[in-house]
């Protein structure tokens, strides 16, 4: 158990390497002279690396051992922290942040096979819950301490802090997660044929496409809340703390979710609850002309209730997986599918929005555009579990 706990740490500090651009970004355009389609390319980049890599690296953790993916992740996130910092420009940092990025999936998508193994079957989906939170809790803590450190210093001294703990993170992932199976002299598949057994599988496709889905627009929301906060005359630190409160109860949700799926609730009705509340909570945020303090609690379940969405999905990825040794593949899909809804997720609501001459209130549309595929996905998924069941 205790290492398993380590293991959310663990993503929780990779978490922070991704969301530490945002309150660093208003010093580095000034510093740099970025562009906003420069800066946006700066925020986009670190997806880079999950868009195209999720699979050959689950392919390489099944390889080389889990255990060993997530040391060398920790590494380069370290490592490309540290060396933003030191070279201090902007090429520097756009080259760093995508290699930021690979070095967060190899930490992302080996733990919760890794969780798999070091935890039995009746408490998997109560720590899959846990794990779900992960994300949310690295954004809450870093838009909250990303400030007020760059105050203190300046993005380098972020940066560098970054690098330090992540270090350190790798420093006792060697003393606290045991190290992985000797291998043995049986022949193990081909990486062919685990990519085939993967892409091959429709339960892959429905789960990986479902959280691509769910990504993409709440990222979207909870990237430009900021802008649309301070477009509403909310001042920018204001604006910062109400995103981060948003986006830390998305943790509500997966913990909630992990208790639910413990104590019998089927997974396809919990992906229902939370991208159909998704709809509503949007267009009662954006779309109903509502007074502001009810906007902001209908931000809040957007959130918080979408949250029961990507811990469930993860123990599906787990008990939906072809086989035992493609459960690292299925999850690098996934994680491909995400980044990717993470990509387009934010230029589709921005095309929505500047379609409507730049009014906010249309931004529901498109979210719930992203939901209703995920609604029926999810059907899909029902149908197919129902029928496992009968057979």
């Amino acid at each position: 158990m205790r290492a398993a706990l380590f293991l959310v740490l663990i993503g929780i500090c990779a978490a922070l390497h991704i969301w530490k651009l945002p309150p660093a970004l208003p010093q580095l355009q000034a510093q740099f002279q970025l562009s906003l389609v420069q800066s946006g390319f700066l925020l986009s980049v670190v997806q880079m690396g999950g868009m195209a890599l999720g699979l050959p690296v689950g392919l390489m953790a099944e390889r080389i051992g889990l255990r060993r993916c997530i040391l060398i992740g920790l590494a380069t996130l370290a490592l490309a922290s540290a060396l933003g910092a030191w070279l201090d420009s902007a090429l520097a940092i756009l080259l760093c942040r995508a290699l930021e990025g690979c070095g967060f999936l190899m930490v992302a998508m080996p733990v919760p096979s890794l969780i798999r193994r070091l935890m039995p079957p009746e408490n998997l989906s109560r720590i899959m819950g846990l794990w779900g939170c992960y994300m949310p809790l690295g954004t809450v803590i870093i838009l909250l301490s990303g400030s007020w450190v760059i105050r203190l210093g300046n993005w380098q001294l972020l940066w560098l802090l970054l690098a330090v703990l992540t270090l350190a993170c790798f420093l006792l992932t060697l003393s606290l997660v045991p190290p992985d199976p000797a291998r043995d002299d049986r022949p193990h598949p081909a990486a062919l044929m685990l990519t085939l057994t993967t892409l091959r599988s429709q339960n892959v496709w429905l789960v990986a496409l479902t959280f691509g889905a769910y990504a993409s627009q709440w990222i979207a929301v909870i990237g430009f809340l900021p802008t649309i906060y301070v477009s509403a005359g909310i001042a920018g630190t204001t604006a910062g703390v109400l995103t981060a409160i948003v986006a830390g109860v998305n943790a509500i949700g997966n913990l909630a979710a992990g208790r639910l799926l413990h104590r019998g609730v089927q997974a396809w009705q919990l992906l229902l609850l939370g991208l159909g509340a998704m709809i509503l909570c949007a267009y009662a945020a954006f779309g109903a002309h509502l007074p502001a303090a009810v906007q902001f609690l209908a931000v809040l379940a957007f959130s918080m209730v979408g949250g029961l969405v990507p811990a469930t999905l993860f123990v599906l990825a787990l008990t939906l997986a072809p086989s035992p040794q493609t459960t690292s593949t299925t999850i690098g899909w996934m994680q491909q599918c995400s980044s990717l809804g993470q990509f387009l997720g934010p230029p589709l609501v921005a095309w929505v929005v500047n379609q409507a001459g730049g009014d906010w209130q249309w931004t529901w549309v498109a979210t719930s555009a992203l939901a209703l595929a995920g609604i029926g996905l999810t059907l899909q998924i029902r149908r197919r579990t129902l029928r496992n069941r009968e057979a």
